[in-house]
């Protein structure tokens, strides 16, 4: 990329480039990266737990104060050999331990075990091990575990539509391609994750052929409104709340893309999800509008690929993986759907072999799995009643029970992975930006922003001719707004009206271009 303006003449927006060591028109105090932090010693990371106050005049109370301690410490010492496998980090430094209450006198030990997601594959082993590792202290008695969950929250809660802010994982179901059994993946997900014990939503995205009221028979077939808030009631089935432009009483739409668009963005971001730890969407076919817009409006955690054997299905499930590449959303599994079916003591193939592995192969997926073609599986989707819950026990229901904890596991390894972080210092005139993984951050001057934005309004997207000149832009301009659209950009408002999507990449492209090496010291 290159500087949509030169250097020249002095006064222009680099004009300190050289005297500064690092970036464009702020004082290098400004510019300077924050060193590197030191890691916490284990006792900093365990949350404040209820200790036994000590009378300092008092030689018994100082005594046993240090005796409640030393008990205190025995106990997360032993709870610190468990690991979460998901994390690689024991349970006390990931701060899973609650409310710990020891009473020595009587040997008794009482903690909650506050994991990620109620959903959680390993929270029966979890409380099993707990239970094991501190009744194994030789002063313990008694040990009572209560097992918990975080509420539910997204990362950038404050930046959502109301709608969205109590739902901690979104989920895109997504094939870019229409008769894969991309809606049977996406409902039989949502009941899995549902009958793991989590909070789930579904929500069809495809207005013109909605498929979930086909699919599921909740007994109330509308969506209501809330006249007061003026929102959107969810339908419910079997604990799992739905929502379909098929559930509006309008059947299939009939419209073009930008109205089908707003339909969507209304019906996600005005219901009233409510809490939530997995709202599972269903996306409809193709990388266009539609596609766009949910990623624009919300932060999709993660994405699941549907695919069939055909190399036609590989060709359209390629370019959905690149384009969610593209928006920053994690593509964490494929489901290579109708695969193969048994007779006679052999298994056929009759679509042919390989799309999926080949998915997985060629982008870096990490988890596949497979789903015969059953008979059962098709009737449950046109009976109203998903097959993980007609027949839980199944090898359907089994290979979906693999995928939801797939799901869960990379869904709670992605939400530490917070994205980049970009806001405004008014006190230094200064977009901040706060680089994910690390303690680094840099700042952006405004002007520099908003004179190197690339959409149409700026630049000629035929000629490439620059449309927006330097002196249209104030050196003094400040931005009104700042909001995260989904995983992959900003979108920044200015006085004048002007609504910029600035991409992460772009920012840290402009950071790049600004900075210099760090000036050598002289000898003597």
């Amino acid at each position: 990329m290159q500087l949509l303006y030169p250097p020249s003449p002095p006064h222009l927006f680099l004009q300190t480039l050289n005297s500064r060591p690092r970036g464009g028109l702020l004082p290098p105090q400004f510019h300077a990266r924050k060193p590197e932090r030191r890691a916490a010693p284990l006792s900093a990371k365990v949350p404040a737990l209820s200790r036994p106050k000590v009378n300092a005049a008092s030689v018994e109370a100082g005594a046993s104060a240090t005796t409640a301690g030393a008990a205190e410490s025995d106990v997360l010492k032993a709870l610190s050999q468990i690991i979460d496998p998901d994390f690689g980090t024991d349970i006390v430094s990931c701060g899973f331990v609650k409310d710990l209450q020891i009473d020595e006198d009587q040997g008794e030990v009482s903690f909650r075990l506050e994991l990620t997601t109620p959903a959680c594959p390993v929270k029966d082993m979890f409380e099993q091990k707990a239970n094991e590792v501190v009744a194994m202290l030789p002063w313990v008695k008694n040990v009572r575990v209560t097992m918990s969950a975080q509420p539910a929250r997204p990362v950038f809660a404050g930046h959502l539509p109301m709608g969205l802010q109590k739902i901690s994982n979104i989920v895109a179901v997504s094939s870019c391609k229409g008769g894969v059994g991309k809606s049977t993946i996406a409902v039989n997900l949502a009941y899995t994750l549902a009958g793991m014990g989590a909070r789930v939503g579904i929500f069809d995205a495809d207005v013109y052929g909605p498929s979930l009221p086909t699919m599921v028979s909740p007994e109330n077939r509308l969506l209501e409104m809330n006249p007061e808030k003026r929102t959107i009631i969810p339908t419910n089935y079997l604990g799992v709340k739905l929502v379909s432009f098929g559930f509006a009483g309008q059947g299939r739409a009939i419209m073009r893309g930008p109205m089908v668009s707003g339909v969507i963005n209304q019906f996600l971001t005005t219901t009233e999800w409510g809490e939530l730890d997995y709202l599972v969407i269903d996306m409809p076919p193709g990388t266009g509008d539609i596609q766009l817009t949910l990623c624009q409006v919300v932060p999709l955690t993660a994405t699941v690929i549907v695919t069939t054997p055909q190399k036609l299905a590989f060709i359209d499930v390629a370019k959905g993986v690149r384009m969610f590449s593209k928006l920053k959303v994690p593509c964490i599994a494929v489901v290579e759907n109708m695969c193969h079916f048994d007779a006679d003591g052999k298994r056929y193939y009759p679509f042919g072999r390989g799309s999926g592995s080949q998915v997985v192969q060629q982008f870096g997926i990490p988890h596949l799995f497979d789903l015969p073609i059953r008979p059962t599986l098709s009737a449950s989707g046109d009976s109203g009643m998903p097959e993980v819950v007609a027949d839980p026990q199944g090898e359907v229901a089994r290979t979906f029970q693999d995928l939801g904890v797939c799901v869960v596991q990379q869904c709670a390894k992605i939400r530490q992975q917070v994205s980049m972080a970009v806001t405004y210092v008014m006190s230094i005139n200064a977009i901040k930006v706060k680089v994910p993984h690390s303690n680094e951050e840099f700042y952006l001057h405004p002007a520099m922003v908003r004179r190197n934005d690339h959409s149409a309004q700026s630049v000629d997207e035929w000629t490439g001719e620059q449309k927006l000149q330097y002196t249209d832009i104030p050196e003094d301009i400040k931005p009104e707004e700042i909001r995260p659209m989904g995983n992959y950009a900003v979108q920044i408002t200015w006085p004048d009206g002007f609504n910029q999507i600035a991409p992460y990449d772009q920012l840290q492209t402009l950071e790049r271009l600004v900075t210099v090496p760090e000036p050598t010291p002289l000898s003597v």
